[in-house]
């Protein structure tokens, strides 16, 4: 069973490391729409907010770039599940790695 599961672990960091090889362009943060004039919801502009190392960010983004941009953060969202999944399977690995290797040596 466990040597079993360790194999379908194994299979499925395989199958995300293939994905993360298609990865493409990313970025993190969020785009918003922003209004010089919030009342009247005159001049409108896009505001990318994100965090890197530690530092919080600001970049004003023009309106031909926020398709580009969305597509970008939501390929850093997509990176950001696949490595998440990766860390969950390689410590559940580990452990039953750990767990299987203390039932041999208690033999």
């Amino acid at each position: 069973m466990t040597d079993k599961r360790l194999m379908r672990i194994g299979q499925q960091i395989e199958e995300i490391k293939r994905e993360l090889m298609g990865i493409g362009e990313m970025r993190p943060g969020s785009l918003t729409k922003q209004y010089r004039d919030a009342e009247k919801k005159k001049w409108e502009f896009y505001q990318l907010s994100y965090t890197h190392k530690m530092k919080s960010k600001t970049n004003y983004v023009r309106a031909h770039h926020v398709a580009e941009i969305k597509e970008q953060i939501k390929v850093y969202k997509k990176f950001k599940k696949l490595a998440e999944k990766w860390i969950a399977l390689a410590i559940e690995h580990s452990k039953i790695k750990m767990d299987l290797d203390n039932r041999n040596r208690i033999k």
